[in-house]
């Protein structure tokens, strides 16, 4: 019997972190885990926001998400692996993409000097959103 519950165990810890996956796929908000919680927890009402924390560290480390530092000392989440910038608003704290087509000028920039291989970059920039610049916030 034992072998039958951690199979059930396994299972369910994966289909939720599907979830919590699909949720980050299908939004461009940046959310932070609480948030990514409140959302997964209407489908899985026993999911606890450590599993969330888990799950999410996990998806960072199988590099299908990436974890963006942001000033509201939370970390927000992004399943948009490709490389781009990030903005983060220093009043309401929102996190936005930059379009940017071409990031080559980065690893150039990060390469004067540095006799290693740069084979990714995060960028974060920090300031005020349109809207909290048109608001002066």
């Amino acid at each position: 019997g034992i072998r039958k519950e951690r199979t059930m165990k396994t299972l369910n810890y994966s289909r939720q972190r599907e979830a919590i996956y699909n949720y980050l796929l299908s939004t461009k908000t940046h959310p932070t885990a609480e948030a990514v919680y409140q959302v997964v927890q209407q489908d899985y009402p026993k999911i606890s926001l450590a599993t969330v924390y888990r799950n999410l560290a996990l998806l960072e480390e199988t590099g299908q998400v990436q974890r963006i530092p942001c000033n509201d000392a939370k970390d927000h989440y992004d399943a948009n692996i490709m490389e781009h910038p990030h903005f983060v608003c220093n009043s309401c704290n929102c996190v936005l993409d930059l379009e940017m087509d071409n990031l080559e000028f980065l690893h150039t920039l990060a390469n004067q000097g540095f006799e290693g291989e740069i084979e990714q970059s995060q960028v974060v920039l920090f300031g005020k959103c349109p809207e909290c610049a048109r608001n002066k916030k």
